[in-house]
């Protein structure tokens, strides 16, 4: 315990999972640990697994409030605001005086959309704490959302008189400029919010649209490039800052930004007409027709999008398909009902659409989010958190056998397997032999050495009168050729070996590792793989039929399913590995992948978190990348 809240102090929160794990195992009637631990994945963003954590020490202590309040963080970064509320309830009844509490309860109340209790308890607040100006700030927001804007001015003068040093403050006041279209004062008063708080991407998202507004083209288009420094993947930066460059004729950057934003949202229909009308305009006509096709499909009386379209038909000689739309529009024309086109006036092109309008009229209009919303703190945030490291949503590879013990990204974890137990203790190798992960990368002295053993044991094959009994050399060599990257040689050695020894799981076992490899590499260069594929699963069937509760084989077979997208399988067999040991992160964070690829984010991020809590701190980055996107 001291160790582990020494690591949480010095932020490192992978440890002191791994020290709080010790605890918990020892002692699990001990609430403390579980706080702990659940404090420890808070920080790394992992908070379905500390929302865990902090119930179970709950159960085992119900009187401590601050394990009220980070199951209330922790629901509030899963959106469960009415659990969040609860939790509140319950610290602030142990710690009616704490002002953090009461703040937290109320923000939980607004999101939950419940302004009269939030209202209720902002009464309470600035009656107890008269000078605390984030009370007052929070009163003009609740105003805000009730459409009372003068009422909203005069709370926020009052929050600006006692705290002038407010970002959010100052972003509220910019939202009721904005709602009365005094871009201007909006403009001014976003600087001071993104002066104040310059880290923020929806500040420069609005100070954009404000300076879009007063024609200030330059400054829109540096704060939409900066909010997507700090949010790359933030829909209203690229849907606006394309519309920018349509009108500042980046036509080819443009399109990059349409191309994103389609990418993520393939039914986009406002995006895929604005990215139709720049492949139209820099001669890709074949790409604009498809996109102006996608648009009248959903829209068929869209006569603009239908115009367009002939006109790429005629420039392509395609004059049949040109005559047919061209014909549709003259016959809407002669039909009153169905209208007409209106010209679009300078004013009309200045105006903005919600962000859930979809009217095809307003497909030049940049987009404002239906209701603007000021980004609160819950928390504090720290450095170094190790779910900001970027990795890849990739499988983590085979088991294989090494003379390297495994290492899971955090540490050195020891894997113990009968057979290779079995395999030291009679063949008596030179270099002992672990169950894992691939083999490092060799420098200059590793390859030299493992050189050095190759040699040494082919002399030791060629000088064996009784192959029978030195079988276990053919093991060694094969492991020496596959850390040196000699899959073929090694696949030689272990045909040998299973020739001598049938019963044995360890020749198939690592023939089937060694083919996997040589696959991945064959398919990079194009080789159709599908037979040495098969070859692969039946080496991995023939190892489990001889070994059928061997975990590592297990995890195996079941990475060779998900690699080829067979995740009912991988699943099945990950389930296994898991059923005969609990604690294999690995399997946890593979069959984690596997059900975030089948659409079951629920349980991939239960698998995540166990992952992230056995040591391996990729999986948190993962969490943290898919948060939010629960089915």
């Amino acid at each position: 315990m001291t160790a582990g809240r020494a690591a949480l102090y010095y932020e490192d929160y992978v440890l002191s999972i791994q020290y709080f794990n010790q605890a918990i195992t020892a002692k699990p009637f001990l609430y403390e640990p579980w706080f702990f631990r659940g404090v420890a994945k808070f920080y790394l963003d992992d908070y379905m697994g500390a929302e865990s954590d902090c119930s179970e020490a709950i159960r085992l202590n119900p009187y401590i409030s601050g394990q009220y309040e980070l199951r209330g963080l922790c629901r509030i970064r899963q959106k469960n605001y009415k659990g969040a509320i609860d939790d509140y309830d319950h610290s602030i009844q142990y710690d009616p005086t704490s002002q953090g509490l009461w703040y937290n309860r109320v923000l939980c109340r607004i999101e939950d959309k419940d302004y009269e209790q939030a209202n209720a308890d902002l009464d309470s607040m600035t009656n107890r704490w008269k000078n605390y100006a984030k009370a007052w700030q929070l009163k003009a927001e609740v105003a805000l959302r009730q459409k009372d804007t003068l009422r909203a001015a005069d709370m926020l003068d009052k929050a600006l008189e006692l705290d002038e040093y407010d970002g959010e403050a100052w972003m509220v006041r910019a939202m009721i400029s904005m709602s009365r279209k005094k871009w201007k004062d909006a403009d001014k008063q976003l600087s001071k919010a993104i002066h104040l708080k310059p880290s923020v991407a929806g500040y420069y998202i609005n100070r954009a649209l404000s300076r879009y507004n007063i024609n200030n083209l330059r400054g829109a288009m540096a704060d939409y490039d900066k909010a997507l420094e700090l949010e790359p993947n933030n829909f209203l930066a690229h849907y606006n800052r394309g519309q920018l460059r349509i009108q500042v004729g980046d036509d080819n950057r443009a399109i990059d930004d349409f191309n994103f934003i389609i990418k993520n949202e393939p039914t986009n229909i406002m995006a895929i007409f604005n990215r139709a009308l720049l492949l139209d305009r820099t001669g890709d006509l074949r790409g604009a027709i498809r996109d102006y096709s996608a648009v009248i499909d959903r829209f068929p009386n869209f006569w603009t999008g239908l115009s367009y379209r002939a006109s790429c038909y005629r420039r392509l000689g395609m004059t049949a398909k040109a005559e047919m739309d061209e014909f549709r529009i003259f016959k809407a024309q002669q039909d009153k009902h169905l209208g007409y086109q209106p010209r679009w006036s300078k004013q009309h092109r200045k105006d903005v659409r919600k962000l859930s309008d979809i009217d095809m009229n307003k497909y030049n209009q940049l987009v404002e989010e239906d209701e603007h919303k000021v980004e609160h703190e819950y928390a504090s945030t720290y450095r170094g958190k190790v779910q900001n490291r970027q990795v890849d949503d990739e499988f983590l590879p085979l088991f294989t056998l090494s003379y390297q013990p495994h290492a899971n990204g955090m540490k050195q974890v020891m894997t113990f397997d009968q057979d290779v137990e079995r395999f030291n203790q009679k063949s008596h190798p030179r270099h002992r032999v672990y169950v894992s992960g691939p083999s490092k990368t060799l420098d200059e002295i590793a390859s030299k050495a493992y050189f050095l053993l190759l040699d040494t044991l082919t002399s030791r094959l060629q000088e064996s009168h009784d192959l029978r009994n030195d079988k276990g050399l053919l093991v060694e060599r094969a492991i020496a050729y596959a850390a040196t990257q000699n899959q073929e040689a090694a696949i030689n050695d272990l045909t040998a070996y299973i020739q001598l020894d049938s019963v044995s799981s360890l020749g198939y076992w690592q023939r089937a590792v060694c083919q996997v490899m040589i696959n991945e590499f064959s398919a990079s260069q194009g080789v159709d793989i599908q037979l040495k594929n098969a070859r692969a699963l039946d080496d991995f069937n023939e190892a489990l039929k001889r070994s059928p509760h061997n975990a590592y084989l297990l995890y195996n077979r079941a990475t060779f399913y998900a690699l080829r997208k067979d995740y009912g399988r991988a699943i099945d067999d990950f389930t296994q590995a898991i059923s005969q040991d609990a604690s294999f992160a690995e399997a946890y964070y593979n069959r984690g992948l596997c059900r975030l690829y089948s659409g079951n984010t629920a349980e991939a991020t239960h698998d995540l978190s166990k992952a992230g809590e056995l040591g391996l701190y990729k999986a948190y980055s993962i969490l943290k990348r898919h948060q939010g996107t629960k089915k």
